[in-house]
């Protein structure tokens, strides 16, 4: 069994638990970096926990931060590492979701995975993949990785919002769209969509915006 990710949090507001945000950071970055999203947040969300881990491996670009798994094309790694480091990331993060999960008390109904950029992707391949659907998926500025395979391996199907920045010259705004086909395809009826206008590789306050509605919909009051 793998050791428990590293993390920060943010307790309720209310004092009282009853759901819970994952923040799930970009590439070379940590979890204090996405954790700070919890203040704007947590004003309307009072009785959500926030917590952001940080990815199991120092980033290779960035020995001050982590990375979910190595990027061939930007840090030279083989596509054998890549898979390898995913494979790591996928078991490391889905025993932090179980064990944050239980710590708090809440249910994966319950719990809601907000991610960037690499975090997005990690969330879009776990959450389809666990037993338990989880109330919701946020995805900034990301991508879906192996759309066909997900055809094949979906267990549950969360309600998912994306939201991309139409300038982003790190992570192609194509994507956002290339990844709601590959959803639909694997037959998600609750996809839904933002493009942040002119907007790069960030978030942006009509994005953030647009996920705090979304996440006050999908999880328990």
């Amino acid at each position: 069994m793998s050791d428990v990710l590293d993390y920060g949090s943010k307790p309720s507001q209310s004092g009282e638990t009853k759901s819970l945000v994952v923040f799930l950071h970009g590439y070379g970055a940590d979890g204090k970096d996405l954790l700070g999203l919890a203040d704007p947040l947590a004003e309307h969300l009072p009785d959500t926990v926030f917590v952001a881990p940080d990815a199991p491996e120092r980033s290779s670009v960035n020995p001050a931060g982590f990375q979910w798994f190595p990027i061939p094309w930007i840090d030279g790694s083989s596509e054998e590492a890549a898979s390898e480091g995913m494979e790591r990331a996928v078991t490391d993060l889905n025993v932090f979701l179980d064990h944050v999960m239980a710590e708090h008390g809440v249910a994966a109904a319950e719990t809601a995975l907000v991610g960037f950029s690499q975090g997005t992707m990690i969330a879009l391949h776990i959450a389809p993949r666990r037993d338990e659907e989880f109330a919701c998926v946020v995805g900034f500025s990301g991508r879906l990785l192996e759309p066909e395979a997900l055809v094949d391996e979906v267990v549950v199907r969360p309600p998912i919002l994306l939201l991309h920045g139409d300038a982003d010259d790190v992570v192609p705004p194509q994507s956002l769209p290339e990844a709601v086909d590959g959803l639909e395809a694997a037959g998600w009826e609750e996809v839904y969509a933002h493009v942040m206008q002119g907007t790069g590789h960030g978030i942006a306050p009509d994005g953030l915006s647009v996920a705090l509605a979304f996440l006050r919909d999908k999880l328990p009051e």
